[in-house]
C-alpha cells in the first residue's frame, strides 16, 4: 500500500513532467519564424540572420531537434528517387502529400506565379534538391499557392529576401509534413562558416531544427549571408527579380524589428502555373 510519502513523491513527478511537456509545446508554439539575428565572433561580432518559420504544431511534447533525428535517420536510408515527407501538424490548406517513389532527381520545371506585384517566374533544378522540388510542384499543382500572401520582407544588410508560401500569411503555417534538408552545393564561402545565397536563388525557409522545411520559401533579391542550412533549389528569372526589386524598393513596415517586416507593397500570389 502507497504512503504519503511515497504518493507525494509520485505527485512530484507527476508535475515535473507536465511543466516539462508544457515547456515543449511553448518552444513549438515560439514564432522562430521571425528571422533571428545571431551574433557570431571571431575578430569581430558578424551578425548572421537565420531564415526560419513558426512550427506548424503545438501538440506535441517532443523537442523540435527530438522530433527531427529519425526523420533524418529514415531519409539517410533512402534510396535514390525516393523521398520521405513526414505528418507534421495541421495543414494551412488543404492539400495531398506529394509522392514518396520514382521522383526525378534530373532536369527543370518552371513554376510561373502571378502576383498582385507582378510576374516572378521560377526555374526549379531537380539535380539540386529533388524531394524539395518534389514536394513544390505537387503543392504548385494542387493551387496550395494560389490566394496566399508573401507575409515577410528583409531589407537590412546581409539579408535581402521576400518570404511567401503561407496560406495563413502569419509565418506560421505549412502544408501538414515536413521535406528532409538537402545540402546547398556550390554557394561561395563568406564570413565565420557562412555562404552567400546569390540574388536570384530560391530556396526554403524553416525552423531552427533539421528538417523541417515545409511550404514556405524564400526569393532572394540581392546577395545574402547565411549558414549553409537552407535547401537551394532553383532561381528567378529577370522579369520576376525586377518585380523583387520594385517590392523591395517600396520596403517593409519594420513589424518584425528593423529591416525585417511585412511588404509595404502587399504581395498576393494569384496564381502558380506549372511550366
Amino acid at each position: 500500500m502507497a504512503t504519503n510519502q511515497m504518493r507525494r513523491e509520485a505527485a512530484k513527478r507527476k508535475l515535473a513532467r507536465q511543466q516539462e511537456r508544457r515547456v515543449q509545446q511553448a518552444k513549438r508554439r515560439r514564432q522562430i519564424a521571425v528571422i533571428t539575428s545571431v551574433a557570431v565572433v571571431v575578430v569581430v561580432v558578424v551578425g548572421v540572420v537565420l531564415l526560419t518559420t513558426l512550427p506548424r504544431s503545438s501538440d506535441t511534447a517532443a523537442a523540435p531537434s527530438d522530433a527531427a533525428t529519425p526523420t533524418s535517420q529514415a531519409a539517410a536510408a533512402l534510396p535514390p528517387g525516393s523521398c520521405a515527407y513526414p505528418p507534421e501538424g495541421s495543414a494551412a490548406k488543404a492539400n495531398n502529400p506529394p509522392t514518396t517513389k520514382d521522383v526525378p532527381t534530373t532536369g527543370t520545371s518552371t513554376v510561373a506565379f502571378t502576383t498582385s506585384a507582378g510576374p516572378i517566374g521560377l526555374t526549379l533544378n531537380a539535380a539540386e534538391a529533388p524531394c524539395t522540388v518534389n514536394s513544390f510542384l505537387s503543392l504548385a499543382r494542387q493551387k496550395y499557392f494560389d490566394g496566399t500572401t508573401c507575409h515577410r520582407l528583409t531589407t537590412g544588410a546581409g539579408l535581402k529576401v521576400l518570404q511567401c508560401g503561407d496560406p495563413t500569411g502569419t509565418g506560421s503555417g505549412g502544408p501538414g509534413y515536413t521535406i528532409t534538408d538537402e545540402a546547398p552545393k556550390g554557394l561561395a564561402p563568406a564570413a565565420n562558416g557562412t555562404v552567400t545565397y546569390p540574388r536570384g536563388t530560391v530556396a526554403m525557409a524553416k525552423t531552427s531544427a533539421p528538417n523541417s522545411g515545409g511550404s514556405q520559401f524564400f526569393l532572394v533579391y540581392a546577395d545574402s549571408t547565411l549558414p549553409p542550412d537552407y535547401t537551394v533549389f532553383g532561381t528567378i528569372d529577370a522579369p520576376g527579380l525586377a518585380t523583387l526589386d520594385k517590392i523591395a524598393k517600396a520596403g517593409e513596415d519594420d513589424s518584425n524589428g528593423a529591416g525585417d517586416g511585412k511588404p509595404k507593397v502587399p504581395v498576393t500570389i494569384t496564381s502558380a502555373v506549372v511550366g
